[in-house]
């Protein structure tokens, strides 16, 4: 399962998108229930940025010890925790790569990504949630079965257009959802990772 990942780089015409926080800080371990970085798109096709809370929270929630960081493509068309976020509020999550854990008795870190210093993006959900008269947005990211892991949904350019655009059928989308993962470079890590609160280039240090 992708459940965590990184964000330390990104161009010039990502950093010019509206919304992008003047104060964004590189990010190398992030994890569920940590503010993140999501791309939307509106009705005109216009993308902007907003951060939005690792867990998605649709208003109707009420026990919000149950926000879930990600979302099964094979399923997720009809749970109604992400039906409604399926159908209307469809989002990308930019990253630099993920880590993914492997092995029984002791697991041994990965860092996995198109290539160094590529960017993707992962296929996300959003929702809004008020909080004191306030609407606060909260995302959980689409993955699929690979092998005996899970992992993001990582779209193409096109795959980018179509998963924002609102006007995207339906069967266009669940088209997206069962297409065949990105081919990925797979780098061993050292159990540095494996401490939630280090945040640095040393996330990536290799076996």
């Amino acid at each position: 399962m992708c459940g965590r990942y990184a964000l330390f780089r990104w161009n010039r015409e990502f950093a010019g998108l509206p919304g992008f926080p003047p104060d964004q800080q590189a990010q190398w371990n992030i994890s569920p229930a940590q503010w993140v970085l999501m791309l939307r798109a509106d009705e005109q096709g216009n993308r902007s940025l907003a951060r939005a809370r690792w867990g998605l929270t649709p208003a109707w929630l009420t026990d919000l010890s149950r926000t879930p960081a990600h979302a099964r493509a094979e399923t997720l068309a009809e749970q109604p925790m992400f039906r409604d976020a399926f159908r209307q509020r469809r989002c990308l999550l930019p990253a630099n790569g993920f880590y993914e854990w492997r092995g029984n008795a002791r697991k041994q870190p990965f860092w996995l990504t198109p290539g160094e210093g590529s960017s993707l993006f992962f296929a996300g959900l959003w929702e809004s949630y008020p909080v004191q008269e306030q609407n606060w947005l909260s995302v959980a990211v689409v993955t699929q079965a690979v092998l005996t892991q899970r992992r993001p949904l990582i779209l193409d350019e096109e795959g980018q257009r179509l998963w924002l655009d609102p006007q995207t059928p339906e069967h266009v989308l669940q088209g997206l959802l069962a297409s065949r993962q990105m081919q990925l470079r797979e780098r061993p890590l050292a159990n540095l990772i494996n401490d939630p609160t280090l945040d640095g280039p040393a996330c990536l240090t290799p076996a």
